[in-house]
């Protein structure tokens, strides 16, 4: 009997007909409490022939381990940075994911933490609680200029989002979707420093890439708008953690509202879980009960599909080709 290991806990906590897709196949299912660390995902692997993952730690080192048995990996996701794709293509395991069934979710949370900063939300709730009547003066949206990084799927949901807000989006990608723009009358930025000087909030919806890994620091900073708001709803790592506190502390930087860390989850002394104008949630810009049963019935059907020798839905390395495992 084909055994899966599953680890996304959004996955495991939130009923929905996935669950039952899953189990109707018959296969032994062993579950975890991801993500899970190198050495974590290391001790589980080895005895499983389909893998649903969540952000797991997944190294040449683990994948080594889990061959030749493992046949399928279906990231519950869309972000692959945690994963060696070199390896995986090299040893032959497909590697599926899921595009397209969280961006609406992600684009309403980025806007949840730019109003928590612009609305004092945190203070003000923490004023009432205690019995309270505390009052700081916010800002309005209206008239802002948002510089969008990243205009896939989510960043077209963002600028959108701003229209409708009166906010002025601007966009930078490399791969620019025309007809959108036009569309919603975006401005295309000609460079990514073009949208650091035009922004009064930088919201970032790039994947981790060694081009954009630290994209956010002290040098780039100085390239921003004093008193900018910087939103990160993509990966931790994309912002320097020691530039990006040390900005904040200075007031160079007004607010940062991020779902992501570059530690997950953060160190107890992680310096921006502190910090009054640091808005920081525990990476569940993704997590509805609606997007988690889209992403997990694509993770699910991605699974099945590919263990049977069908087509997913969608492969990273469609280069290698998918086998019939039962």
């Amino acid at each position: 009997m084909p055994r899966i290991l599953l680890t996304t806990t959004s996955f495991q906590d939130t009923p929905g007909d996935h669950h039952k897709k899953l189990a109707d196949t018959g296969w032994e299912l062993v579950t975890a409490r991801g993500p899970l660390s190198e050495a974590d995902t290391l001790a589980l692997v080895g005895e499983f022939d389909g893998y649903i993952c969540g952000d797991d730690c997944i190294t040449r080192t683990v994948l080594e381990k889990a061959r030749p048995r493992l046949k399928v990996l279906s990231k519950y996701g869309i972000g692959v940075d945690k994963i060696d794709v070199k390896a995986c293509t090299e040893f032959g395991i497909p590697l599926l994911f899921t595009p397209g069934v969280n961006h609406t979710t992600v684009a309403e949370h980025t806007f949840l933490l730019l109003l928590a900063l612009e609305k004092n939300f945190l203070f003000h709730t923490d004023s009432t609680r205690s019995g309270g009547w505390k009052r700081q003066t916010g800002h309005e949206l209206l008239d802002k200029t948002i510089g969008i990084v990243g205009m896939g799927r989510i960043g077209k949901e963002v600028a959108i989002r701003a229209k409708a807000f009166g906010m002025k989006p601007i966009g930078y990608d490399v791969y620019w979707d025309e007809a959108f723009a036009k569309e919603h009358g975006i401005p295309r930025a000609a460079s990514i420093d073009e949208v650091f000087r035009q922004a009064d909030y930088l919201s970032l919806h790039t994947n981790l890439t060694p081009e954009t890994r630290d994209l956010v620091r002290a040098e780039t900073i100085t390239k921003m708008k004093p008193g900018v708001i910087i939103l990160n709803c993509a990966r931790g790592e994309i912002v320097n953690t020691a530039d990006m506190a040390a900005a904040l502390q200075s007031g160079r930087v007004r607010g940062y509202g991020t779902d992501v860390l570059d530690e997950e989850p953060p160190r107890a002394d992680h310096p921006l879980t502190k910090l009054p104008n640091c808005v920081v949630t525990p990476h569940i810009g993704s997590r509805t009960s609606e997007s988690v049963q889209r992403q997990a019935m694509a993770a699910v059907t991605n699974l099945i599909n590919a263990m049977h020798g069908e087509k997913p839905l969608a492969q990273v390395n469609p280069e290698v080709p998918v086998k019939k495992v039962v």
